[in-house]
């Protein structure tokens, strides 16, 4: 295939995540991007087998029943001659790691904001992570049609707490129950919506310019008179948006909408389109970036995932595309082992749904099946492998012991934690002290050991015993430093045999340090 046509499928594609504290409207706004998309018929929802109806990108038993994203989902969809991958982040702060490092694989950020709540606790981390990536963040107002803050409170809070200028693009006409559209400052329209049964039906814009008479005729005059005030300080007073000022994480254009009612979302998509970059700018470990086009075929893989379905018993490695082309049957170099491998076994995922996939470009996630033989931050590549910037590892803060309750399902309780930990939602530790030789798992939060639990029996039939242990503090050490650690010391070694510390305080870790200034500590494997 020539270089122009490869330069072309990159130009097409648009490769982003989405982040939002839980319950900002998240995934609501990812189902209306693919109705928007033509991807889906029915906004919000999907019929199952037994008609039981579930967001498309949720798949998991446990996350149909809460009705939270805990599993980070590729879909991909074209709209307008360009191709979206759209990552799914998981909604739940306990999942916060998955989420870390499936944000590596995205070329932009979209955060969603609750307009009643502003900038909350895990927008902050997640807004980090972009940033520390160089990933450039649009933001998105949601529930509009809510009781909001006060709308200019809003966008200071937003520069005042993630230190970056929030310029907005368009302006609402009105807020909560009175929110009737959204005004483009780009082409000075106004998209007037009208609430649709199911939040289905696309919406159309009817007047143009703050100064239709139409306006006056149709609304009270107190509403269109703040319109007014407010779109005359804007356009006089907040500065012009630049963009290569939001390529450069300076700022971030601003969108008001509700995603439920499908206010605001064609008009954002749009000039997503526009704003959003081609996957051009992969960072490299020296600071530099990979050329897409001139460099030969690379990838990584940033999540593991089994059993996302019963019919076909797999687990999946998704990768991202980074430079040249994928095609099925390639033979890549596997870095970590040093050897060839065969990507034969090669799909495209919307929810649980899979497609063969031939050919990816630069920015397409895919993935691939694995028989064990990937792990997170592997990278593949036709020559060479790039010296990616490697996938965030964190040390977990919680700690429990598990072993299976029937000795008949020992079998598949083994397999089932071996395939599970190499997700790396969970932390697989050994130790012939810690926990009476039980295996241990480490988490960042509670609902990763329901879900293990869960997952557990509900795809390997193995039902559960978890105790919880007292350590709330790990640190990984050097190999070299095994023959210094003291008994007393509670040791285990990780999945991959490399050696850890558990504390029980973060006081106990410091004077553990103090009495042996030798021994480094690390937060990430060395």
């Amino acid at each position: 295939m020539s270089s122009t046509i490869l330069e072309k499928e990159v130009q097409r594609r648009r490769t982003f995540a989405i982040i939002a504290h839980p319950d900002a409207g998240k995934t609501t706004l990812t189902e209306k991007l693919l109705l928007f998309g033509g991807a889906i018929q029915l906004a919000g929802m999907v019929k199952a087998k037994k008609d039981k109806k579930t967001a498309t990108s949720d798949w998991m038993s446990m996350e149909k029943e809460r009705g939270i994203s805990i599993s980070s989902a590729a879909l991909q969809f074209e709209y307008k001659d360009h191709v979206l991958n759209l990552l799914d982040t998981p909604g739940h702060e306990d999942f916060s790691e998955d989420t870390y490092r499936t944000l590596m694989a995205a070329d932009t950020g979209v955060m969603v904001l609750d307009a009643g709540k502003g900038v909350e606790p895990q927008t902050i981390k997640l807004f980090k992570v972009c940033r520390d990536r160089g990933i450039p963040i649009l933001t998105f107002v949601n529930k509009m049609d809510r009781p909001t803050k006060e709308l200019f409170e809003l966008l200071d809070e937003i520069e005042k707490v993630l230190g970056i200028a929030a310029i907005p693009l368009v302006w609402p006409l009105g807020t909560g129950p009175d929110f009737k559209g959204v005004y483009s400052l780009a082409d000075k329209k106004l998209y007037i919506f009208d609430k649709s049964s199911g939040g289905s039906k696309k919406s159309s814009f009817q007047m143009k310019g703050v100064d239709d008479p139409t306006l006056d005729e149709n609304y009270d005059p107190e509403l269109v008179k703040k319109f007014r005030e407010d779109i005359e300080l804007i356009e006089g007073g907040l500065g012009d948006f630049d963009k290569n000022d939001f390529l450069n994480g300076k700022c971030s254009p601003v969108f008001f909408g509700s995603a439920v009612n499908n206010f605001g979302i064609e008009l954002f998509l749009n000039q997503f389109l526009d704003l959003a970059p081609a996957p051009e700018r992969i960072p490299l470990q020296d600071g530099g970036f990979l050329d897409p086009i001139t460099s030969p075929f690379s990838a990584f893989v940033f999540k593991v995932q089994a059993n996302m379905n019963k019919m076909h018993r797999d687990r999946i490695a998704f990768i991202r595309v980074t430079s040249g082309i994928f095609e099925r049957g390639v033979q890549a170099v596997h870095n970590r082992l040093d050897k060839p491998v065969k990507l034969a076994s090669s799909f495209a995922f919307f929810g649980q749904d899979r497609n063969t996939v031939d050919q990816a470009y630069p920015g397409d996630i895919i993935g691939v099946i694995n028989p064990g033989t990937f792990q997170i931050g592997d990278i593949l590549s036709a020559g060479k492998a790039p010296d990616l910037k490697p996938l965030p590892v964190f040390a977990p803060e919680m700690f429990a012991t598990l072993s299976a309750k029937d000795t008949l399902s020992l079998k598949s309780f083994r397999k089932g934690l071996e395939q599970l930990a190499e997700e790396g939602i969970l932390h697989l530790f050994t130790s012939k002290t810690v926990g009476s030789g039980n295996s241990i798992v480490g988490a960042m939060g509670n609902l990763q050991f329901e879900v293990f639990q869960r997952r557990l029996l509900d795809e390997y039939k193995a039902d559960t015993n978890l105790a919880r242990l007292p350590f709330t503090v790990s640190r990984w050490i050097k190999s070299s430093d095994l023959e210094k650690i003291p008994s007393s010391a509670n040791l285990v070694m990780d999945k991959n045999g490399v050696g850890a510390l558990l504390f029980e305080t973060e006081w106990d870790m410091n004077y553990f340090s103090k009495n042996n200034p030798d021994i480094e500590l690390k937060e990430h494997p060395l």
